[in-house]
Formats: structure tokens, C-alpha cells, sequence
């Protein structure tokens, strides 16, 4: 992640602004949690005590909504911020079994700066788009090193579009769903320049297709790659070691 990422998400100002908005600007934004859970639940169902590693974590929604199904989940939570690691204190302040720590992907990449046990199941959520192909690629192996054998690797993310005529028509959904969500909540405000800003930030130029991060998985190893769910620029895919 460019270190002006890394400094915008340790404002505690941008991440209030960016957990409040979430609903609206990410599509379908509860759905992919049903989803994730349902993929846990078919996957880990039988298994107690799984453990669990929540990459980029921000407030703690995914470990939050995993414990709903199973409550007896060892979860470990890493985020390179602060504000945001004390937002997924707060909402998971009532369960045991959870630990956080703050590092940047760039941190846990570097050998030896970050030590990390073996985990059941690895998932993320918007974190890994803002790094480079070769970052991703990087955090792909490194996630593969941490999984346990037939450990699985989910990431729920925004993609790049492969054609410009797609992207023009995923970004109309994307505009749509904003539209519905603003009136269904009787919201107003800049929500129209979501989409604007996300063509504008510098993480655009990081993004990679669909495709081609689910060929990096399978370089590294994982078995089993696919996309489970798609709408748009927004996916979620994985594999299983």
C-alpha cells in the first residue's frame, strides 16, 4: 500500500467517514457477509475452534459476523490502523479467543517483523485491492505459508474490469445501487462522488482483473480457485491450500 494510503486509514476522521458510509458505497454489502458465512458454515461447520486470521480487518465486521455462526472461533485480527483496531475492539469486546494487532501488509511481508501461527481459514475484505500486482502476488504466497493443509483463502474485494465497455456498465450498477440505497435511507449528502474518487484515488491503478488474481492463486498452490460471488467491480473469490 503507498505510504499515503497507509497514513489516510491511521486517520481517525477517514475511518469514522469510511464505516459510516459503508452500507451505501459498497454493493451488496450485506449480502457478502451472508455469504461469507455460508461459506464457513459449509465449509467449517463440523470443526470447533477454528482459527481464524482477519487481514486488513478495519472494524471487525467479517470476524463479527463468522463468530455469529460459530462462537468458538480463535480469531487473530490485523489492521495498519489504530483507529480502526480499536473500532473492532469495541465490537468484539465481548467474546474471547480474539487478538489484534497492528501491521500494514508491507510489515507482514517483511521477513521476521511479524510472527504469525498456522490458521484453519484466511479472509479479507477491501484491503488487498490497494496493493501492486506484485504485493498481491506477494501476500498470496505468504497467506499459503500460513494455512493449515485444506485451509481456505477468501477475499472480498473490488476488481478491474476486463474492458472498458464492462467497466463503463459495472460502474452504472455501482451508481444505481447508491441511488437506491440513499433513498431507502433518506440519506443526502457527497455520496454521488464515491465513484468519482474511486476512479481518482491512486489504488485504481493497482487493481488487477479478476482473472488474473485468481491465476496468482493458483501459481502459488491454492486448489479449488474460483469466484463465489460477483456484482460488478465488487467479487468474492478464493482457494484452498
Amino acid at each position: 500500500m503507498p505510504e499515503s494510503d497507509e497514513s489516510r486509514w491511521a486517520d481517525k476522521e477517514f475511518a469514522r467517514k469510511y464505516l459510516e458510509a459503508a452500507d451505501v458505497q459498497i454493493v451488496e454489502r450485506r449480502r457478502l457477509l451472508v455469504i461469507l458465512k455460508s461459506f464457513y458454515k459449509h465449509f467449517f461447520g463440523g470443526k470447533k475452534q477454528s482459527r481464524v486470521l482477519d487481514l486488513g480487518c478495519g472494524d471487525g465486521v467479517l470476524t463479527a459476523a463468522l463468530l455469529e455462526v460459530d462462537g468458538s472461533i480463535s480469531a487473530t485480527l490485523v489492521d495498519g490502523s489504530e483507529a480502526m483496531l480499536n473500532k473492532a475492539k469495541e465490537r468484539l469486546a465481548g467474546f474471547a479467543g480474539v487478538r489484534f494487532i497492528r501491521a500494514s501488509f508491507q510489515e507482514l511481508l517483511r521477513k521476521g517483523e511479524v510472527q504469525l501461527p498456522v490458521f484453519d481459514f484466511v479472509v479479507s475484505a477491501f484491503a488487498v485491492h490497494h496493493l501492486t500486482t506484485g504485493e498481491k502476488k506477494a501476500l498470496f504466497r505468504y497467506i499459503y505459508s500460513l494455512l493449515d493443509n485444506r485451509g481456505y483463502f477468501v477475499n472480498l474485494d473490488v476488481i478491474l474490469a476486463p474492458a472498458k465497455a464492462l467497466e463503463d456498465w459495472y460502474l452504472q450498477l455501482w451508481r444505481e445501487w447508491i441511488a437506491e440505497r440513499q433513498a431507502a435511507l433518506k440519506l443526502e449528502g457527497g455520496y454521488a462522488e464515491i465513484i468519482r474518487n474511486y476512479k481518482e484515488e491512486s489504488h485504481y491503478r493497482n487493481l488487477d482483473t479478476l482473472a488474473d488474481q485468481l491465476d496468482a492463486l493458483k501459481e502459488v498452490g491454492f486448489k479449488g480457485v474460483d469466484c463465489f460471488y460477483k456484482y460488478g467491480v465488487f467479487a468474492i473469490y478464493g482457494g484452498r491450500k
